[in-house]
């Protein structure tokens, strides 16, 4: 494990009760993300192939039940251990485990969709390719892949000062269009982008993106 990595896992193991103390409710204060995962998963199960989906950096599980109640049947990684283990504590009905985004447990073509919600902004990025890739590699022809992320302008930023807990770790607010770009670069198409502006001069606005993976023509 390189040592970004490295760092980046270990925070994440020391923030892991702090974020589920602050972050479990935060879809109730959130209409916005609420109605984009709602449009997620309604497409998820309209495209008829099944109910699978990854939760690709899912923290504390805090989705998991969130989607099931949609009729989806999620399974949540996370690079962190500390993370997986409250996630398997608060969340006991689902499946957690520990892996990396750029070598996913998946088979290939195994999900009909995968939630990506502010976990591609770790991306460095020499990374993002191989991670997408990754991405449109489980997802079935026909599935999806959403994603929530931090809008700004791509630069490298430190992160986790701000929690008094002693961590810091690299984190990218990318440019929409630079998400966008890296998404259909590695196959997807985009179904819907938008955004919510910032509500404090030194936060970022919101991002999201739902993209779909197409289905193979046969050959004429």
């Amino acid at each position: 494990m390189d040592a970004k990595t490295a760092e980046l896992r270990a925070a994440h193991d020391v923030l892991a009760e702090l974020y589920a103390e602050r972050l479990t409710d935060a879809l109730d204060r959130m209409p916005a993300e609420r109605a984009v995962l709602d449009l997620f998963c309604v497409l998820a199960l309209a495209a008829g192939r099944g109910t699978d989906v990854g939760d690709i950096g899912c923290g504390t599980g805090r989705l998991a039940p969130y989607l099931a109640a949609r009729g989806l049947a999620p399974w949540g990684v996370d690079l962190s251990p500390e993370m997986i283990r409250v996630a398997r504590r608060d969340h006991g009905a689902y499946r957690f485990d520990v892996a990396d985004l750029r070598e996913l447990p998946f088979e290939d073509a195994s999900l009909v969709g995968v939630v990506c919600w502010y976990s591609l902004i770790f991306l460095a990025p020499a990374d993002r390719q191989a991670a997408l890739g990754e991405l449109y590699r489980v997802v079935k022809p026909g599935g999806y892949l959403v994603t929530a992320f931090k809008a700004g302008t791509s630069q490298v930023r430190r992160a986790g000062r701000s929690s008094n807990l002693g961590v810091e770790f690299d984190l990218y607010w990318q440019t929409p269009q630079e998400m966008e770009q890296g998404v259909t670069d590695a196959g997807f198409t985009t179904v819907f982008w938008g955004g919510v502006p910032a509500d404090a001069p030194d936060s970022p606005a919101q991002g999201y993106l739902l993209a779909h993976k197409p289905v193979a023509q046969a050959p004429r």
